[in-house]
């Protein structure tokens, strides 16, 4: 999971894009890069961290020129400790191109060795971003025929991409001279919207980015989402061209975002996300209705704050009274995307504070999102105990996680997932709860998908273990948590 954003603007867009980040940086902390094109001249500045820590007066002021692009970093692939993996990657040939990525490629193996055996192309990084921006560049040089690049020569590029990569991607990539190309895997896992509005002077400007919340800040009329294996290009001076590339695309969106990752005030696909959220809700209350008798939970309290919508809507549906009993340290980043058992745990006390009013004496039942590792859960469990609460119940608004996930989500390992290989009631014993209630994955799938017709299956392998792009094996999986581990 990253944030990345391209902006075509009349305006310089250092400063545009520095704001996109800030709005992003839910999608990833452990760093960041801008890119921006003056003319035929490329601009990079790209550090370690968090956006409002990583750039300074000194940086904005190169970061010259009417286009660019950045990025925040959720390391899934290579090394989240290196800045050489950061993001944006750059190739000097044809005509220069720079590149961000949010996904996971999975056929990582074959690629590498195809660059470097046939295309006798040198990576740097352990990166799949750098892979990504090599075969685009190779796919761009080989199909070049006259002294100019067209817009067709640029999409059949992308085209044979499709043909050549397997996994997840969004991508936005600066040409040399000529503008601004995006596009979205053919099975369009990861969110791309695209954004329009008018300058003073009545010329186009563009934004492409993870989210719909970039838009809106910024002032642009949301014309639509990026379909699965579209590519659009857009010119220096704001004109725009757009080509499906794909063969067979089929819109499957990752599950996930709509769950936790996302913003709620984003719209992806179509879908509200907090509106997804709020249905989650209501699909979880007949759940624990079904499993609980009535009269046995006091109080439903959120994990603040991705599973509010849902705890509101689970208390609502209920009849139950709803409190905030669990207060947040806004400063500390999302435990989930943190690196390293030990950091996540530690960092669950820094970030949550229970309100022992609102605890004790209580039979409580606490809602939230997602249960993962179940790192976060288990804390949250103690905390609720130790501030005096007479029994926990833990519900998750998500299924039960029980397969790795290679689409751009840091779960590599099913050994990490807590529900892998356990009983709802061995996974309650382990985090210390009183019941432990799941969403199903039908439910989880009626409650996203609701009240429209575009979005009509998700990617949803870590629930179901069903993976829809690339060749996943055991043998895959297998590599993927040993390269994890060394």
């Amino acid at each position: 999971m990253c944030g990345i954003v391209g902006i075509v603007s009349t305006e310089p867009v250092n400063q545009q894009i520095y704001d996109s980040l800030l709005l992003l940086q839910h999608r990833g902390q452990d760093s960041t890069g801008i890119a921006t094109a003056d003319g035929d001249q490329f601009h990079m500045v790209k550090a370690k961290g968090q956006v409002r820590e990583a750039y300074r007066t000194r940086d904005m002021r190169q970061l010259l020129g009417n286009v660019g692009l950045g990025h925040v970093r959720y390391a899934t692939r290579g090394n989240a400790d290196r800045e050489e993996e950061a993001q944006p990657f750059y190739v000097n040939a044809p005509y220069g191109l720079i590149l961000v990525h949010n996904g996971n490629l999975t056929n990582t193996r074959e690629l590498s060795a195809a660059l470097y055996n046939v295309d006798r192309r040198h990576l740097n990084t352990h990166s799949d971003t750098e892979l990504l921006l090599n075969v685009l560049a190779n796919e761009l040089q080989a199909g070049l025929s006259g002294d100019s690049l067209t817009a067709d020569e640029v999409f059949d590029a992308v085209g044979r991409l499709h043909e050549r990569v397997e996994g997840s991607y969004a991508a936005i990539a600066l040409i040399a001279g000529h503008g601004l190309l995006a596009f979205r895997d053919p099975f369009g896992i990861r969110p791309l919207v695209l954004g329009r509005r008018q300058s003073p002077t009545g010329k186009d400007e563009w934004v492409v980015a993870s989210e719909s919340l970039v838009l809106e800040s910024g002032g642009y009329e949301i014309v639509r989402d990026l379909e699965p294996g579209e590519a659009v290009l857009i010119s220096p001076d704001g004109w725009m061209y757009s080509r499906q590339c794909a063969r067979n695309p089929r819109l499957v969106p990752c599950s996930f975002e709509y769950i936790y990752l996302a913003r709620p005030d984003s719209v992806m696909n179509g879908i509200s996300v907090y509106d997804a959220r709020l249905r989650l809700g209501d699909v979880l209350a007949e759940q624990v209705a079904a499993e609980i008798p009535a009269g046995d939970i006091d109080v439903v309290m959120p994990i603040p704050d991705s599973a509010r919508p849902s705890a509101m809507q689970v208390a609502q549906t209920l009849g139950i009274e709803y409190r905030e009993g669990f207060f947040k340290n806004r400063y500390v980043g999302r435990t989930f995307i943190m690196p390293g058992q030990a950091v996540r745990k530690k960092s669950v006390r820094q970030k949550l504070n229970a309100m022992s009013t609102e605890f004790r004496g209580k039979n409580v039942l606490i809602v939230d999102d997602s249960i993962v590792r179940g790192t976060t859960s288990r804390e949250i469990v103690e905390m609720a105990r130790a501030a005096g609460a007479s029994s926990v119940t833990f519900a998750s608004a998500a299924p039960p996680v029980l397969y790795p996930h290679v689409y751009g989500i840091n779960m590599p390992s099913s050994n990490e997932l807590i529900a892998h290989g356990r009983t709802t009631r061995q996974i309650a014993n382990e985090m210390n709860a009183d019941r432990l209630i799941y969403q199903t994955v039908e439910g989880m799938d009626r409650a996203i998908m609701a009240g429209q017709s575009h979005v009509t299956e998700l990617e949803s392998s870590c629930f179901t273990g069903e993976y829809i792009a690339g060749n996943i094996t055991d043998e895959y999986l297998s590599w993927v948590e040993a390269t994890q581990e060394s």
